[in-house]
């Protein structure tokens, strides 16, 4: 996570804690501390965490995955224009040049489509768009390496597919609501609860709700790992090697 955006979260977290104690704060002082803790509302709290608990083991397996993501689009677009330049030394003949350009043309395109300043139809069409390329080389190449392109070709359409599905899809919909129910139900409870003395309530309700309230918020960023064109999102995998290729792809181009 960024330190700009980490920031961000902790006073998001902050704000929402802080209108809790305030609330606590002002039914103190109302006399409207009406609810008796008792062993069921600290089973009660140990609920909420566990499923909070479960929640994050599911949103981390996708969010270990979505870290590969942008590697392995770099590696099959490096390779893309590799295999291009490589046919092109060993054929004289042959020009690998359109595949490193449509390579490098689409690594800037997938950055721009990781912020959604291009749609995933217009990037798949630039994707199949590779096809009369490849097609072009089996004229100079042999079988094996026009089916090593076309076998990149297909992870880059895979690995879009799968990220399009990981940042539209959240996890278990209604285990969400639940822990958002449970989450403000349990903040109510805290405000109305009486204990004494009153400092001692102030700690308590400001810990548990942070803890509450931090998991919650970590847990809907986690679960889009590519949430760039958020704006509070700040648990985003890294789009460096993919930048690192589109850089390295330039290159190439101009070196013609």
């Amino acid at each position: 996570m960024r330190p700009g955006n980490r920031i961000r979260l902790l006073l998001r977290v902050g704000a929402i804690v802080g209108l809790v104690v305030g609330a606590k704060v002002g039914v103190h002082y109302l006399g409207w501390e009406v609810i008796t803790i008792n062993p069921l509302f600290s089973g009660i709290v140990a609920a909420n965490i566990f499923l909070m608990g479960f929640l994050l083991s599911g949103v981390l397996s996708d969010y270990k995955e979505s870290e590969r993501m942008p590697g392995e689009l770099a590696a099959s677009l490096q390779n893309l224009a590799q295999e291009a330049i490589g046919l092109a030394l060993a054929k004289p003949g042959a020009d690998g040049m359109p595949v490193v350009r449509a390579s490098s043309q689409l690594a800037n395109d997938i950055l721009e489509w990781f912020y959604k300043r291009k749609s995933t139809a217009e990037l798949m069409d630039q994707i199949d768009g590779l096809t009369p390329l490849l097609a072009t080389m089996e004229g100079w190449a042999q079988a094996t390496l026009v089916a090593r392109l076309k076998q990149e070709q297909g992870n880059l359409r895979r690995a879009v597919i799968r990220i399009r599905t990981i940042r539209e899809t959240s996890f278990i919909s209604a285990g969400y609501l639940l822990a958002d129910m449970t989450t403000i139900l349990l903040s109510i409870g805290l405000v109305l609860a009486r204990i004494e003395p009153f400092y001692e309530s102030l700690f308590f309700v400001c810990v548990i709700s942070w803890l509450m309230v931090f998991l919650l918020l970590l847990i809907r960023d986690l679960d889009n790992p590519f949430g760039y064109y958020e704006r509070y999102s700040g648990a985003d995998v890294s789009l460096e090697p993919l930048r690192t290729a589109a850089e390295r792809l330039a290159a190439m181009v101009a070196k013609g």
